[in-house]
């Protein structure tokens, strides 16, 4: 090979080398950036699930206290509702999936339920029935409560494993990621060598010309 072939080559090697790495190192990043967002979303709606959790809890707890403490807690309780219905349309909106669809309306038909015999309820308290509100509280009204935990559990279930699972799919990916930088790292080692190896080449080759030349010119 001449040494303008040989020159050539280098100079190929030199643009392509940086360009590879480059290239590779972009796609890894790049794909890490997606599944650190899909990380992120997913850990928003498990905390989304969460509250939802919490929330029908504290809905019933206030229930229960205006129940006996003459209606003193029913704001509170009004206030906790408000709250679990915020939840429920926030969730509407984020949790889109065929799964996560059935719980929600499972969970949203038995908050319904618990809703509009809270109104059968607090009427009677109203009325001087307490009696009748402790039966309420104590019977239907628990099975709603029951049914709503029940769900509202599944629900935060889910997204734990939907959450667990995209985090995994991120180590995984990570993992990947690294081991593609650090091939591409050992190509780029080679590049060098290969680069040194040729312009050592070269520059032996031009001696041995100029030395050819100036050894013809002697004579």
């Amino acid at each position: 090979m001449t040494i303008r072939a040989k020159l050539y080559a280098a100079m190929v090697m030199a643009v392509l080398g940086p360009v590879i790495v480059i290239a590779v190192a972009f796609a890894a990043f790049q794909s890490l950036s997606d599944r650190f967002d899909e990380v992120s979303a997913r850990s928003q709606r498990q905390a989304l699930a969460l509250e939802i959790k919490y929330a029908v809890t504290d809905v019933n707890g206030w229930q229960t206290a205006y129940g006996y403490d003459d209606g003193a807690s029913r704001p509170r309780f009004e206030s906790s509702a408000r709250n679990v219905r915020a939840l429920l349309a926030d969730a509407d909106r984020r949790l889109t999936e065929p799964r996560e669809r059935a719980i929600l309306k499972r969970l949203r038909s038995s908050f319904d339920a618990f809703m509009a015999l809270d109104v059968v309820a607090y009427r009677a308290l109203r009325d001087g029935r307490d009696e009748r509100v402790k039966q309420i509280f104590l019977g239907p009204e628990i099975r709603n409560f029951e049914e709503m935990a029940a769900a509202a559990g599944q629900l935060a279930a889910e997204e734990a494993r939907r959450n667990a699972e995209v985090q995994r799919q991120f180590d995984q990916r990570l993992t990947d990621a690294k081991k593609s930088l650090v091939v591409v790292g050992l190509g780029a080692g080679v590049l060098i060598v290969l680069l040194l190896l040729t312009a050592s080449d070269i520059a032996r080759r031009a001696l041995e010309q100029q030395a050819t030349q100036d050894a013809g010119q002697d004579q």
